[in-house]
């Protein structure tokens, strides 16, 4: 054979070769692609991104890791100083990566492709339960105890109830719209009706040394002589409180044998309350007045806490209905 023609045969072998392979990639394509469908491009095209997160230029597995990485992001919560991250399967969301990744590759440059997510009934109201519990906290008000013979106003505390069903639609938004926030959390607040610094008056009765002393809350404000209840008729101990309060009041015999056969007094100079009455929660017992001076400072009534007239005026004018009274041995 001569060279020329050993020559054009093997460009001939390598040109079979060529096709060959050729003809081999074609068929193993056709085989991978599924029926009907042309293949398609391997990499996204450029300015592609998926919920925000740029896959422009990246491979099918490049492209769903960095959605993956996205998506997992932990979810920041807020209240108050407090601070709580939940990553979104802790949360019970799920997202469609791979359905994303493939509308991605099929994209245009520069669009906008959605990730779906679907979220729990219950993964996220359960969590925010258990967050409720941690920050809920009940309602205190303040209340008036004596330590030592003086009124001591106990602090009161602010209520916090977690709207649980407004923090769960939030959460639950934010990983549908893959925001990571921080999603601020709304607390309820119950104000306490009777706080410290609105306690008001107090007044404390000590029947052995016959003294009225008037407190704004645990203030100090005034002290009184009184005249207290006889051994025979003494003045109830307790914790009491002003129920009813007049002006010029008539007085009423009561129904006790001391009082049998004497007629009621109106209004004026020489009636046994004087001109103020302050009727407490203790049946028949009152703060008042009295014409009768000098019984100021004695065990001498049957029952009433007696004052100068000028002094039960003033008292009047600062106590009111509800007020607590405290009488003491």
């Amino acid at each position: 054979m001569s060279y020329r023609r050993y020559k054009s045969a093997g460009r001939g072998r390598r040109a079979a070769a060529v096709l060959a392979l050729v003809l081999v990639g074609l068929v193993v394509a056709a085989a991978a692609a599924p029926a009907g469908e042309t293949p398609g491009p391997t990499v996204v095209a450029r300015g592609v991104t998926i919920a925000g997160t740029p896959v422009g230029g990246l491979t099918r597995a490049e492209a769903e890791a960095a959605v993956e990485r996205s998506f997992a992001r932990p979810l920041v919560v807020r209240h108050d100083g407090r601070r709580w991250q939940r990553a979104p399967a802790e949360l019970g969301a799920r997202a469609d990566v791979t359905a994303a990744v493939r509308s991605a590759l099929s994209a245009g440059p520069g669009a906008s492709v959605p990730l779906d997510v679907e979220t729990s009934r219950g993964a996220v109201p359960d969590w925010v339960a258990d967050v409720g519990e941690s920050l809920d906290r009940p309602t205190k008000e303040s209340r008036i105890v004596l330590r030592g013979g003086r009124p001591f106003v106990t602090a009161s505390q602010v209520g916090l109830r977690l709207r649980q069903s407004d923090a769960a639609r939030r959460l639950s938004q934010a990983l549908e719209l893959h925001a990571r926030g921080p999603v601020e959390l709304a607390v309820q607040r119950n104000e306490p009706k009777v706080t410290r610094s609105a306690a008001g008056p107090i007044v404390v009765i000590r029947r052995a040394a016959n003294k009225l002393v008037l407190y704004d809350g645990m203030r100090r404000v005034q002290s009184f002589g009184v005249a207290t209840g006889q051994p025979s008729y003494p003045t109830p101990l307790g914790s009491f409180e002003i129920v009813t309060k007049q002006r010029d009041p008539w007085w009423y015999p009561p129904a006790s044998d001391w009082a049998q056969g004497l007629a009621p007094v109106p209004p004026g100079p020489g009636n046994p309350l004087g001109t103020r009455w302050m009727g407490i929660s203790s049946p028949a017992v009152g703060i008042h007045g009295t014409p009768d001076a000098a019984s100021i400072g004695y065990s001498a009534s049957h029952g009433c806490i007696r004052m100068h007239v000028p002094e039960a005026e003033w008292l009047f004018e600062r106590v009111e209905v509800g007020t607590p009274v405290f009488i003491l041995a």
